[in-house]
């Protein structure tokens, strides 16, 4: 066995996992009361977030003062573990491994190309590779903060007036806060995916902290 991941970051992400789910979910009964976005051309709605059949198959109707408590409730719990997160990372020395270098991008592209069965070599054998750091560093550190941002600007618009106009209006602000939340569910869709790819010893490590590791004996072993 193999120490992989440290008692602290275990503790960061799995907490992070439910109040994230919670805050999704509490932002979905507030966005029923004002549910404007569509994927379409001029009049013509090809998709629309979300058909009344949704919120009526997962109960999100009328519960707008509800969502609305929860969400502004969980957010600083959220903020708050966001921040002693990275605190960690850079006094602990763990942001080596999370932020990407020259050589990320590049093995970024081997990773997807291995994932969808285009190429056979061999992936880089470390804590995180390329596409781990990219995918880490901008879901968990950049759309955190955007989160919040754009969270701050929508929940007190008059006070941090400076704000929304920075982010484009409050409209604005609205829609990148929006955008943030699919994006994470995104994220997950897919960091779940992987991680049943990778198998149940990827798993292991960030439960227990540790993961198996072969060894590979030589001939005069």
């Amino acid at each position: 066995m193999k120490e992989k991941h440290r008692l602290a970051i275990r503790w960061f992400h799995w907490v992070n996992f439910p109040l994230l789910a919670l805050m999704i979910w509490s932002g979905l009964w507030i966005y029923w009361a004002n549910d404007v976005y569509r994927i379409g051309l001029g009049r013509l709605t090809l998709f629309k977030f979300f058909p009344q059949g949704f919120y009526s198959a997962f109960g999100l109707k009328q519960h707008l003062a509800e969502g609305m408590a929860w969400h502004f409730y969980f957010m600083w719990f959220f903020v708050v573990n966001g921040i002693l997160y990275v605190t960690y990372t850079v006094v602990s020395g763990e942001w080596r491994y999370l932020v990407p270098n020259r050589q990320s991008f590049r093995e970024a592209m081997l990773v997807t190309l291995h994932d969808l069965g285009l190429s056979k070599g061999k992936l880089p054998q470390r804590k995180f590779n390329g596409a781990q750091q990219i995918a880490y560093t901008s879901s968990i550190i950049l759309m955190g903060f955007g989160s919040v941002v754009t969270g701050l600007a929508i929940y007190k618009p008059i006070q941090v007036a400076w704000l929304d106009a920075l982010l484009g209006g409050y409209q604005a602000a609205r829609f990148e806060h929006f955008l943030l939340a699919m994006g994470y569910v995104l994220f997950f869709v897919i960091h779940v995916a992987q991680v049943i790819r990778a198998g149940w010893n990827n798993f292991r490590s960030m439960v227990s902290g540790y993961e198996s590791v072969s060894l590979e004996k030589g001939p005069h072993e």
